[in-house]
């Protein structure tokens, strides 16, 4: 998952980069606001490339730093707006570009705090400062004055002699503001900035309430009897977790972010593993301090309300017209075609582990906490393959070093070195510095890679700095995951998705730190969500690349290469259970759309039989197989940016399977083809239309048959 695109409002972080403002802009004394020089905010930092002096900050420094940006911010753009010349290309939007660096240097670093590092008085400040952002990015966009400027820049671009990226850079101003509902009335105006402040406390709430459902779900176990099945490492991991908490002698089973949880693959106790389930599914739809339903039948119908006013049917339809499927019919007929087919084969699946329950001499019916563990077992019988053997191999120092960096560098030439002179905002958090391959530095790297009650779930990338050429600033990254910590002394092992969440989320990072533009708002993976998936998704293909995987797939205490015939048949595996796992994504893509094609007036109340209606009409009404995130706890739905854009994860697995044919047909892993990729993509951000982009790349249209290849669906199964 990566942080945002670059369509959505970005005022309310300010404009991004690191170099000092060509617009006059208020002292930095100290000012009611209690902000003054000494905010370690008030100017850009000393540190390699201007990475954030977490030494310095303490929780009281964000709200006046906020303050003050905003305050500068609106002084900033003020000024473009007062000048007596008429509107250019540098006097409005490459002053644009400009404007916002202390809002968004304390952005950068307060929106990674909140999500990884959080407590109570980050929370209370993240509460106080939502709707003033977001007020903050309606003072702007709703500048009536200041979009006449952007406007008459937009009217005339045709006659000024501009590079194809400041083309680019005033197309995307214009449509950002009108998106943003710069042509309303007064009326509409004044109503729009209602519901996006009432928006933007809500998605707050929603997240520090999930965040608090996520650690109280949690589940004890007092009896270390009941975790047969887990391997000593996880058993003692769980342990560690427990002691964390203040509660040792007993045994702490983490929730994460999705419905289905990693020890139900290999709990054995049938009472537990339901218990742990039903605990992850009603985190957060119960009465009481982490119940989230409220919250979600209000942003539904607030994103309806404000769709309509911009003048689309539905908030689906409003998303969906900036991105490349362009509208709900088209993202959801695909999520259609592939959901019908992957939940017959989910049916054929079922039946096969309902009969390895009856041959086991066990008497009961297959239910959704059931499936991984009995998964498990059919993959041995079918491939002689279980996870606790592939484990063992998979190192998470190794596999990043070895695996992920290593690809990198045969791609691209990068090469990476741990640093422990910058200061990080947690002792868990690493650095390193990025080199290109003529050894000059690139960018920084940060990787957060444990869980912790304070983070919120899943995994995710974003920055601490934007690569621009205009504001001479390099990309800062970090990449955010949930593993499990493993107790002292204990190596940190990963399973083989988790090795692919850590490939997929580098491949965001790429993204980020090979860009190559002038302007901020383009850069990296400010791109379309259903795009920005793409160059992730792309590099998870590495993973199980033979050259790549014989150097990271090394025993954690023999250092012994993983045995040819076992990885074969991880590789003769990749289809297994992908009935599954396709089933409970669309489901969760399909209840995502469903919400945000809701119509004003429309007067939903009762989630779960809301749900129940979406997944029968699709045919997607599986009982053992309940979607990747039922609706309460589907942050990225909700919180995380893809509200009407989960389908964006299979919409880019088309490009991504696509790509990879390409590469194996020219090379595979090579500087070469790297090269190309960079050139052609990475490096470009949002400086052209995405499909152009990837065509570009490809030289002709991407096709869906890699993707069926790779899924273990045929041609005529489609």
């Amino acid at each position: 998952m990566a942080s945002r695109a670059a369509s959505e409002p970005r005022a309310d972080e300010g404009e991004r980069g690191e170099s000092s403002s060509a617009l006059p802009a208020p002292a930095p004394a100290a000012i009611p606001n209690g902000f003054s020089e000494t905010n370690p905010f008030a100017g850009p930092s000393v540190l390699p490339l201007g990475a954030p002096p977490f030494d310095l900050i303490h929780d009281e420094d964000y709200a006046a730093a906020i303050e003050e940006g905003i305050n500068r911010h609106l002084s900033e753009v003020a000024s473009i707006v007062a000048q007596p010349d008429a509107p250019t290309f540098d006097n409005t939007l490459a002053a644009l570009e400009r404007s916002g660096q202390l809002l968004t240097r304390v952005m950068h670093v307060f929106g990674a705090i909140t999500a990884a590092n959080t407590n109570d008085r980050l929370q209370a400040i993240q509460t106080e400062q939502a709707p003033k952002l977001a007020a903050h990015a309606d003072a702007i966009y709703l500048d009536d004055a200041l979009f006449e400027r952007v406007r008459d820049v937009f009217d005339r671009r045709d006659a000024l002699a501009l590079s194809s990226e400041q083309r680019r850079l005033v197309e995307r101003y214009h449509l950002d503001f009108v998106r943003a509902g710069a042509r309303l009335a007064a009326p509409e105006k004044s109503r729009l900035r209602e519901l996006n402040q009432e928006e933007a406390t809500l998605t707050t709430e929603f997240q520090n309430r999930l965040l608090e459902a996520n650690k109280a779900a949690s589940v004890t176990v007092d009896d270390v009897a009941q975790l047969e099945g887990m391997s000593e490492e996880d058993i003692a991991s769980a342990a560690e977790l427990a002691a964390e908490r203040g509660t040792p002698g007993v045994w702490v089973l983490a929730i994460q972010n999705t419905t289905q949880q990693p020890a139900l693959a290999f709990l054995r106790d049938r009472a537990l593993r339901c218990r742990l389930f039903e605990a992850s599914v009603h985190r957060a739809d119960r009465d009481g301090p982490h119940d989230t339903r409220a919250i979600v039948l209000r942003l539904y119908a607030l994103r309806a309300e404000r769709a309509e006013l911009l003048g689309y049917p539905t908030a689906a339809a409003y998303v969906l017209d900036d991105q490349m499927a362009k509208t709900p019919a088209a993202a959801a007929d695909l999520l259609q075609r592939v959901g019908e087919r992957a939940a017959a084969k989910a049916r054929r699946d079922a039946a096969k582990l309902q009969a390895i329950i009856e041959e086991s001499g066990e008497r009961f019916v297959l239910a959704p906490w059931d499936w991984q563990l009995y998964a498990e077992r059919l993959r041995k019988s079918e491939y002689d393959l279980d996870e606790s053997q592939i484990k063992p191999y998979f190192e998470l120092d190794r596999v990043l070093r070895d695996g992920v960096f290593f690809a990198a560098n045969q791609l691209f030439g990068l090469e990476f070195d741990e640093r422990s002179d910058i200061p990080v905002y947690h002792p868990d958090v690493r650095v390193f510095d990025v080199r290109d391959a003529d050894g000059s530095q690139l960018a920084l790297f940060y990787v957060d890679f444990f869980k912790r009650d304070n983070k919120i779930g899943g995994a995710w990338m974003d920055m601490f700095a934007d690569q621009s050429r205009l504001l001479d600033s390099r990309a800062i990254v970090y990449n955010v995951t949930n593993f499990a910590k493993p107790a002292p002394g204990q190596p940190a092992l990963l399973t083989f998705d988790e090795v692919g969440t850590l490939f997929h989320e580098f491949g965001h990072a790429l993204h980020g730190m090979l860009s190559d533009v002038e302007y901020p708002m383009l850069s990296g993976t400010n791109v379309s969500r259903d795009f920005v998936e793409f160059p992730s998704q792309f590099n998870e293909h590495w993973a199980l690349d033979e050259t790549v995987f014989a150097r990271y797939a090394r025993h954690h205490r023999t250092g012994e290469p993983m045995p040819a015939p076992l990885f074969e048949r991880i590789k003769r595996s990749r289809t297994f259970n992908q009935g599954f796992a396709l089933t409970e994504y669309v489901s969760a893509a399909l209840l995502d759309m469903a919400w945000h094609t809701q119509r004003v007036g429309d007067r939903l109340t009762d989630i779960d039989a809301f749900e129940s209606d979406v997944l029968r009409a699709h045919g997607l009404s599986v009982p053992e197989i309940p979607p990747r995130y039922h609706s309460t706890y589907f942050a990225h739905a909700w919180n995380g940016g893809y509200g009407a854009g989960y389908y964006a994860y299979l919409w880019a697995e088309v490009l991504d399977h696509d790509a990879y044919a390409w590469f194996r047909e020219h090379g595979g892993l090579s500087r070469a083809a790297g090269q190309r990729l960079r050139d052609l993509v990475l490096s470009r951000g949002n400086t052209a239309d995405p499909a152009e982009l990837y065509r570009a790349f490809l030289g002709r249209e991407p096709r869906v048959e890699p993707l069926l290849e790779y899924r273990g669906f045929t041609s005529g199964e489609m």
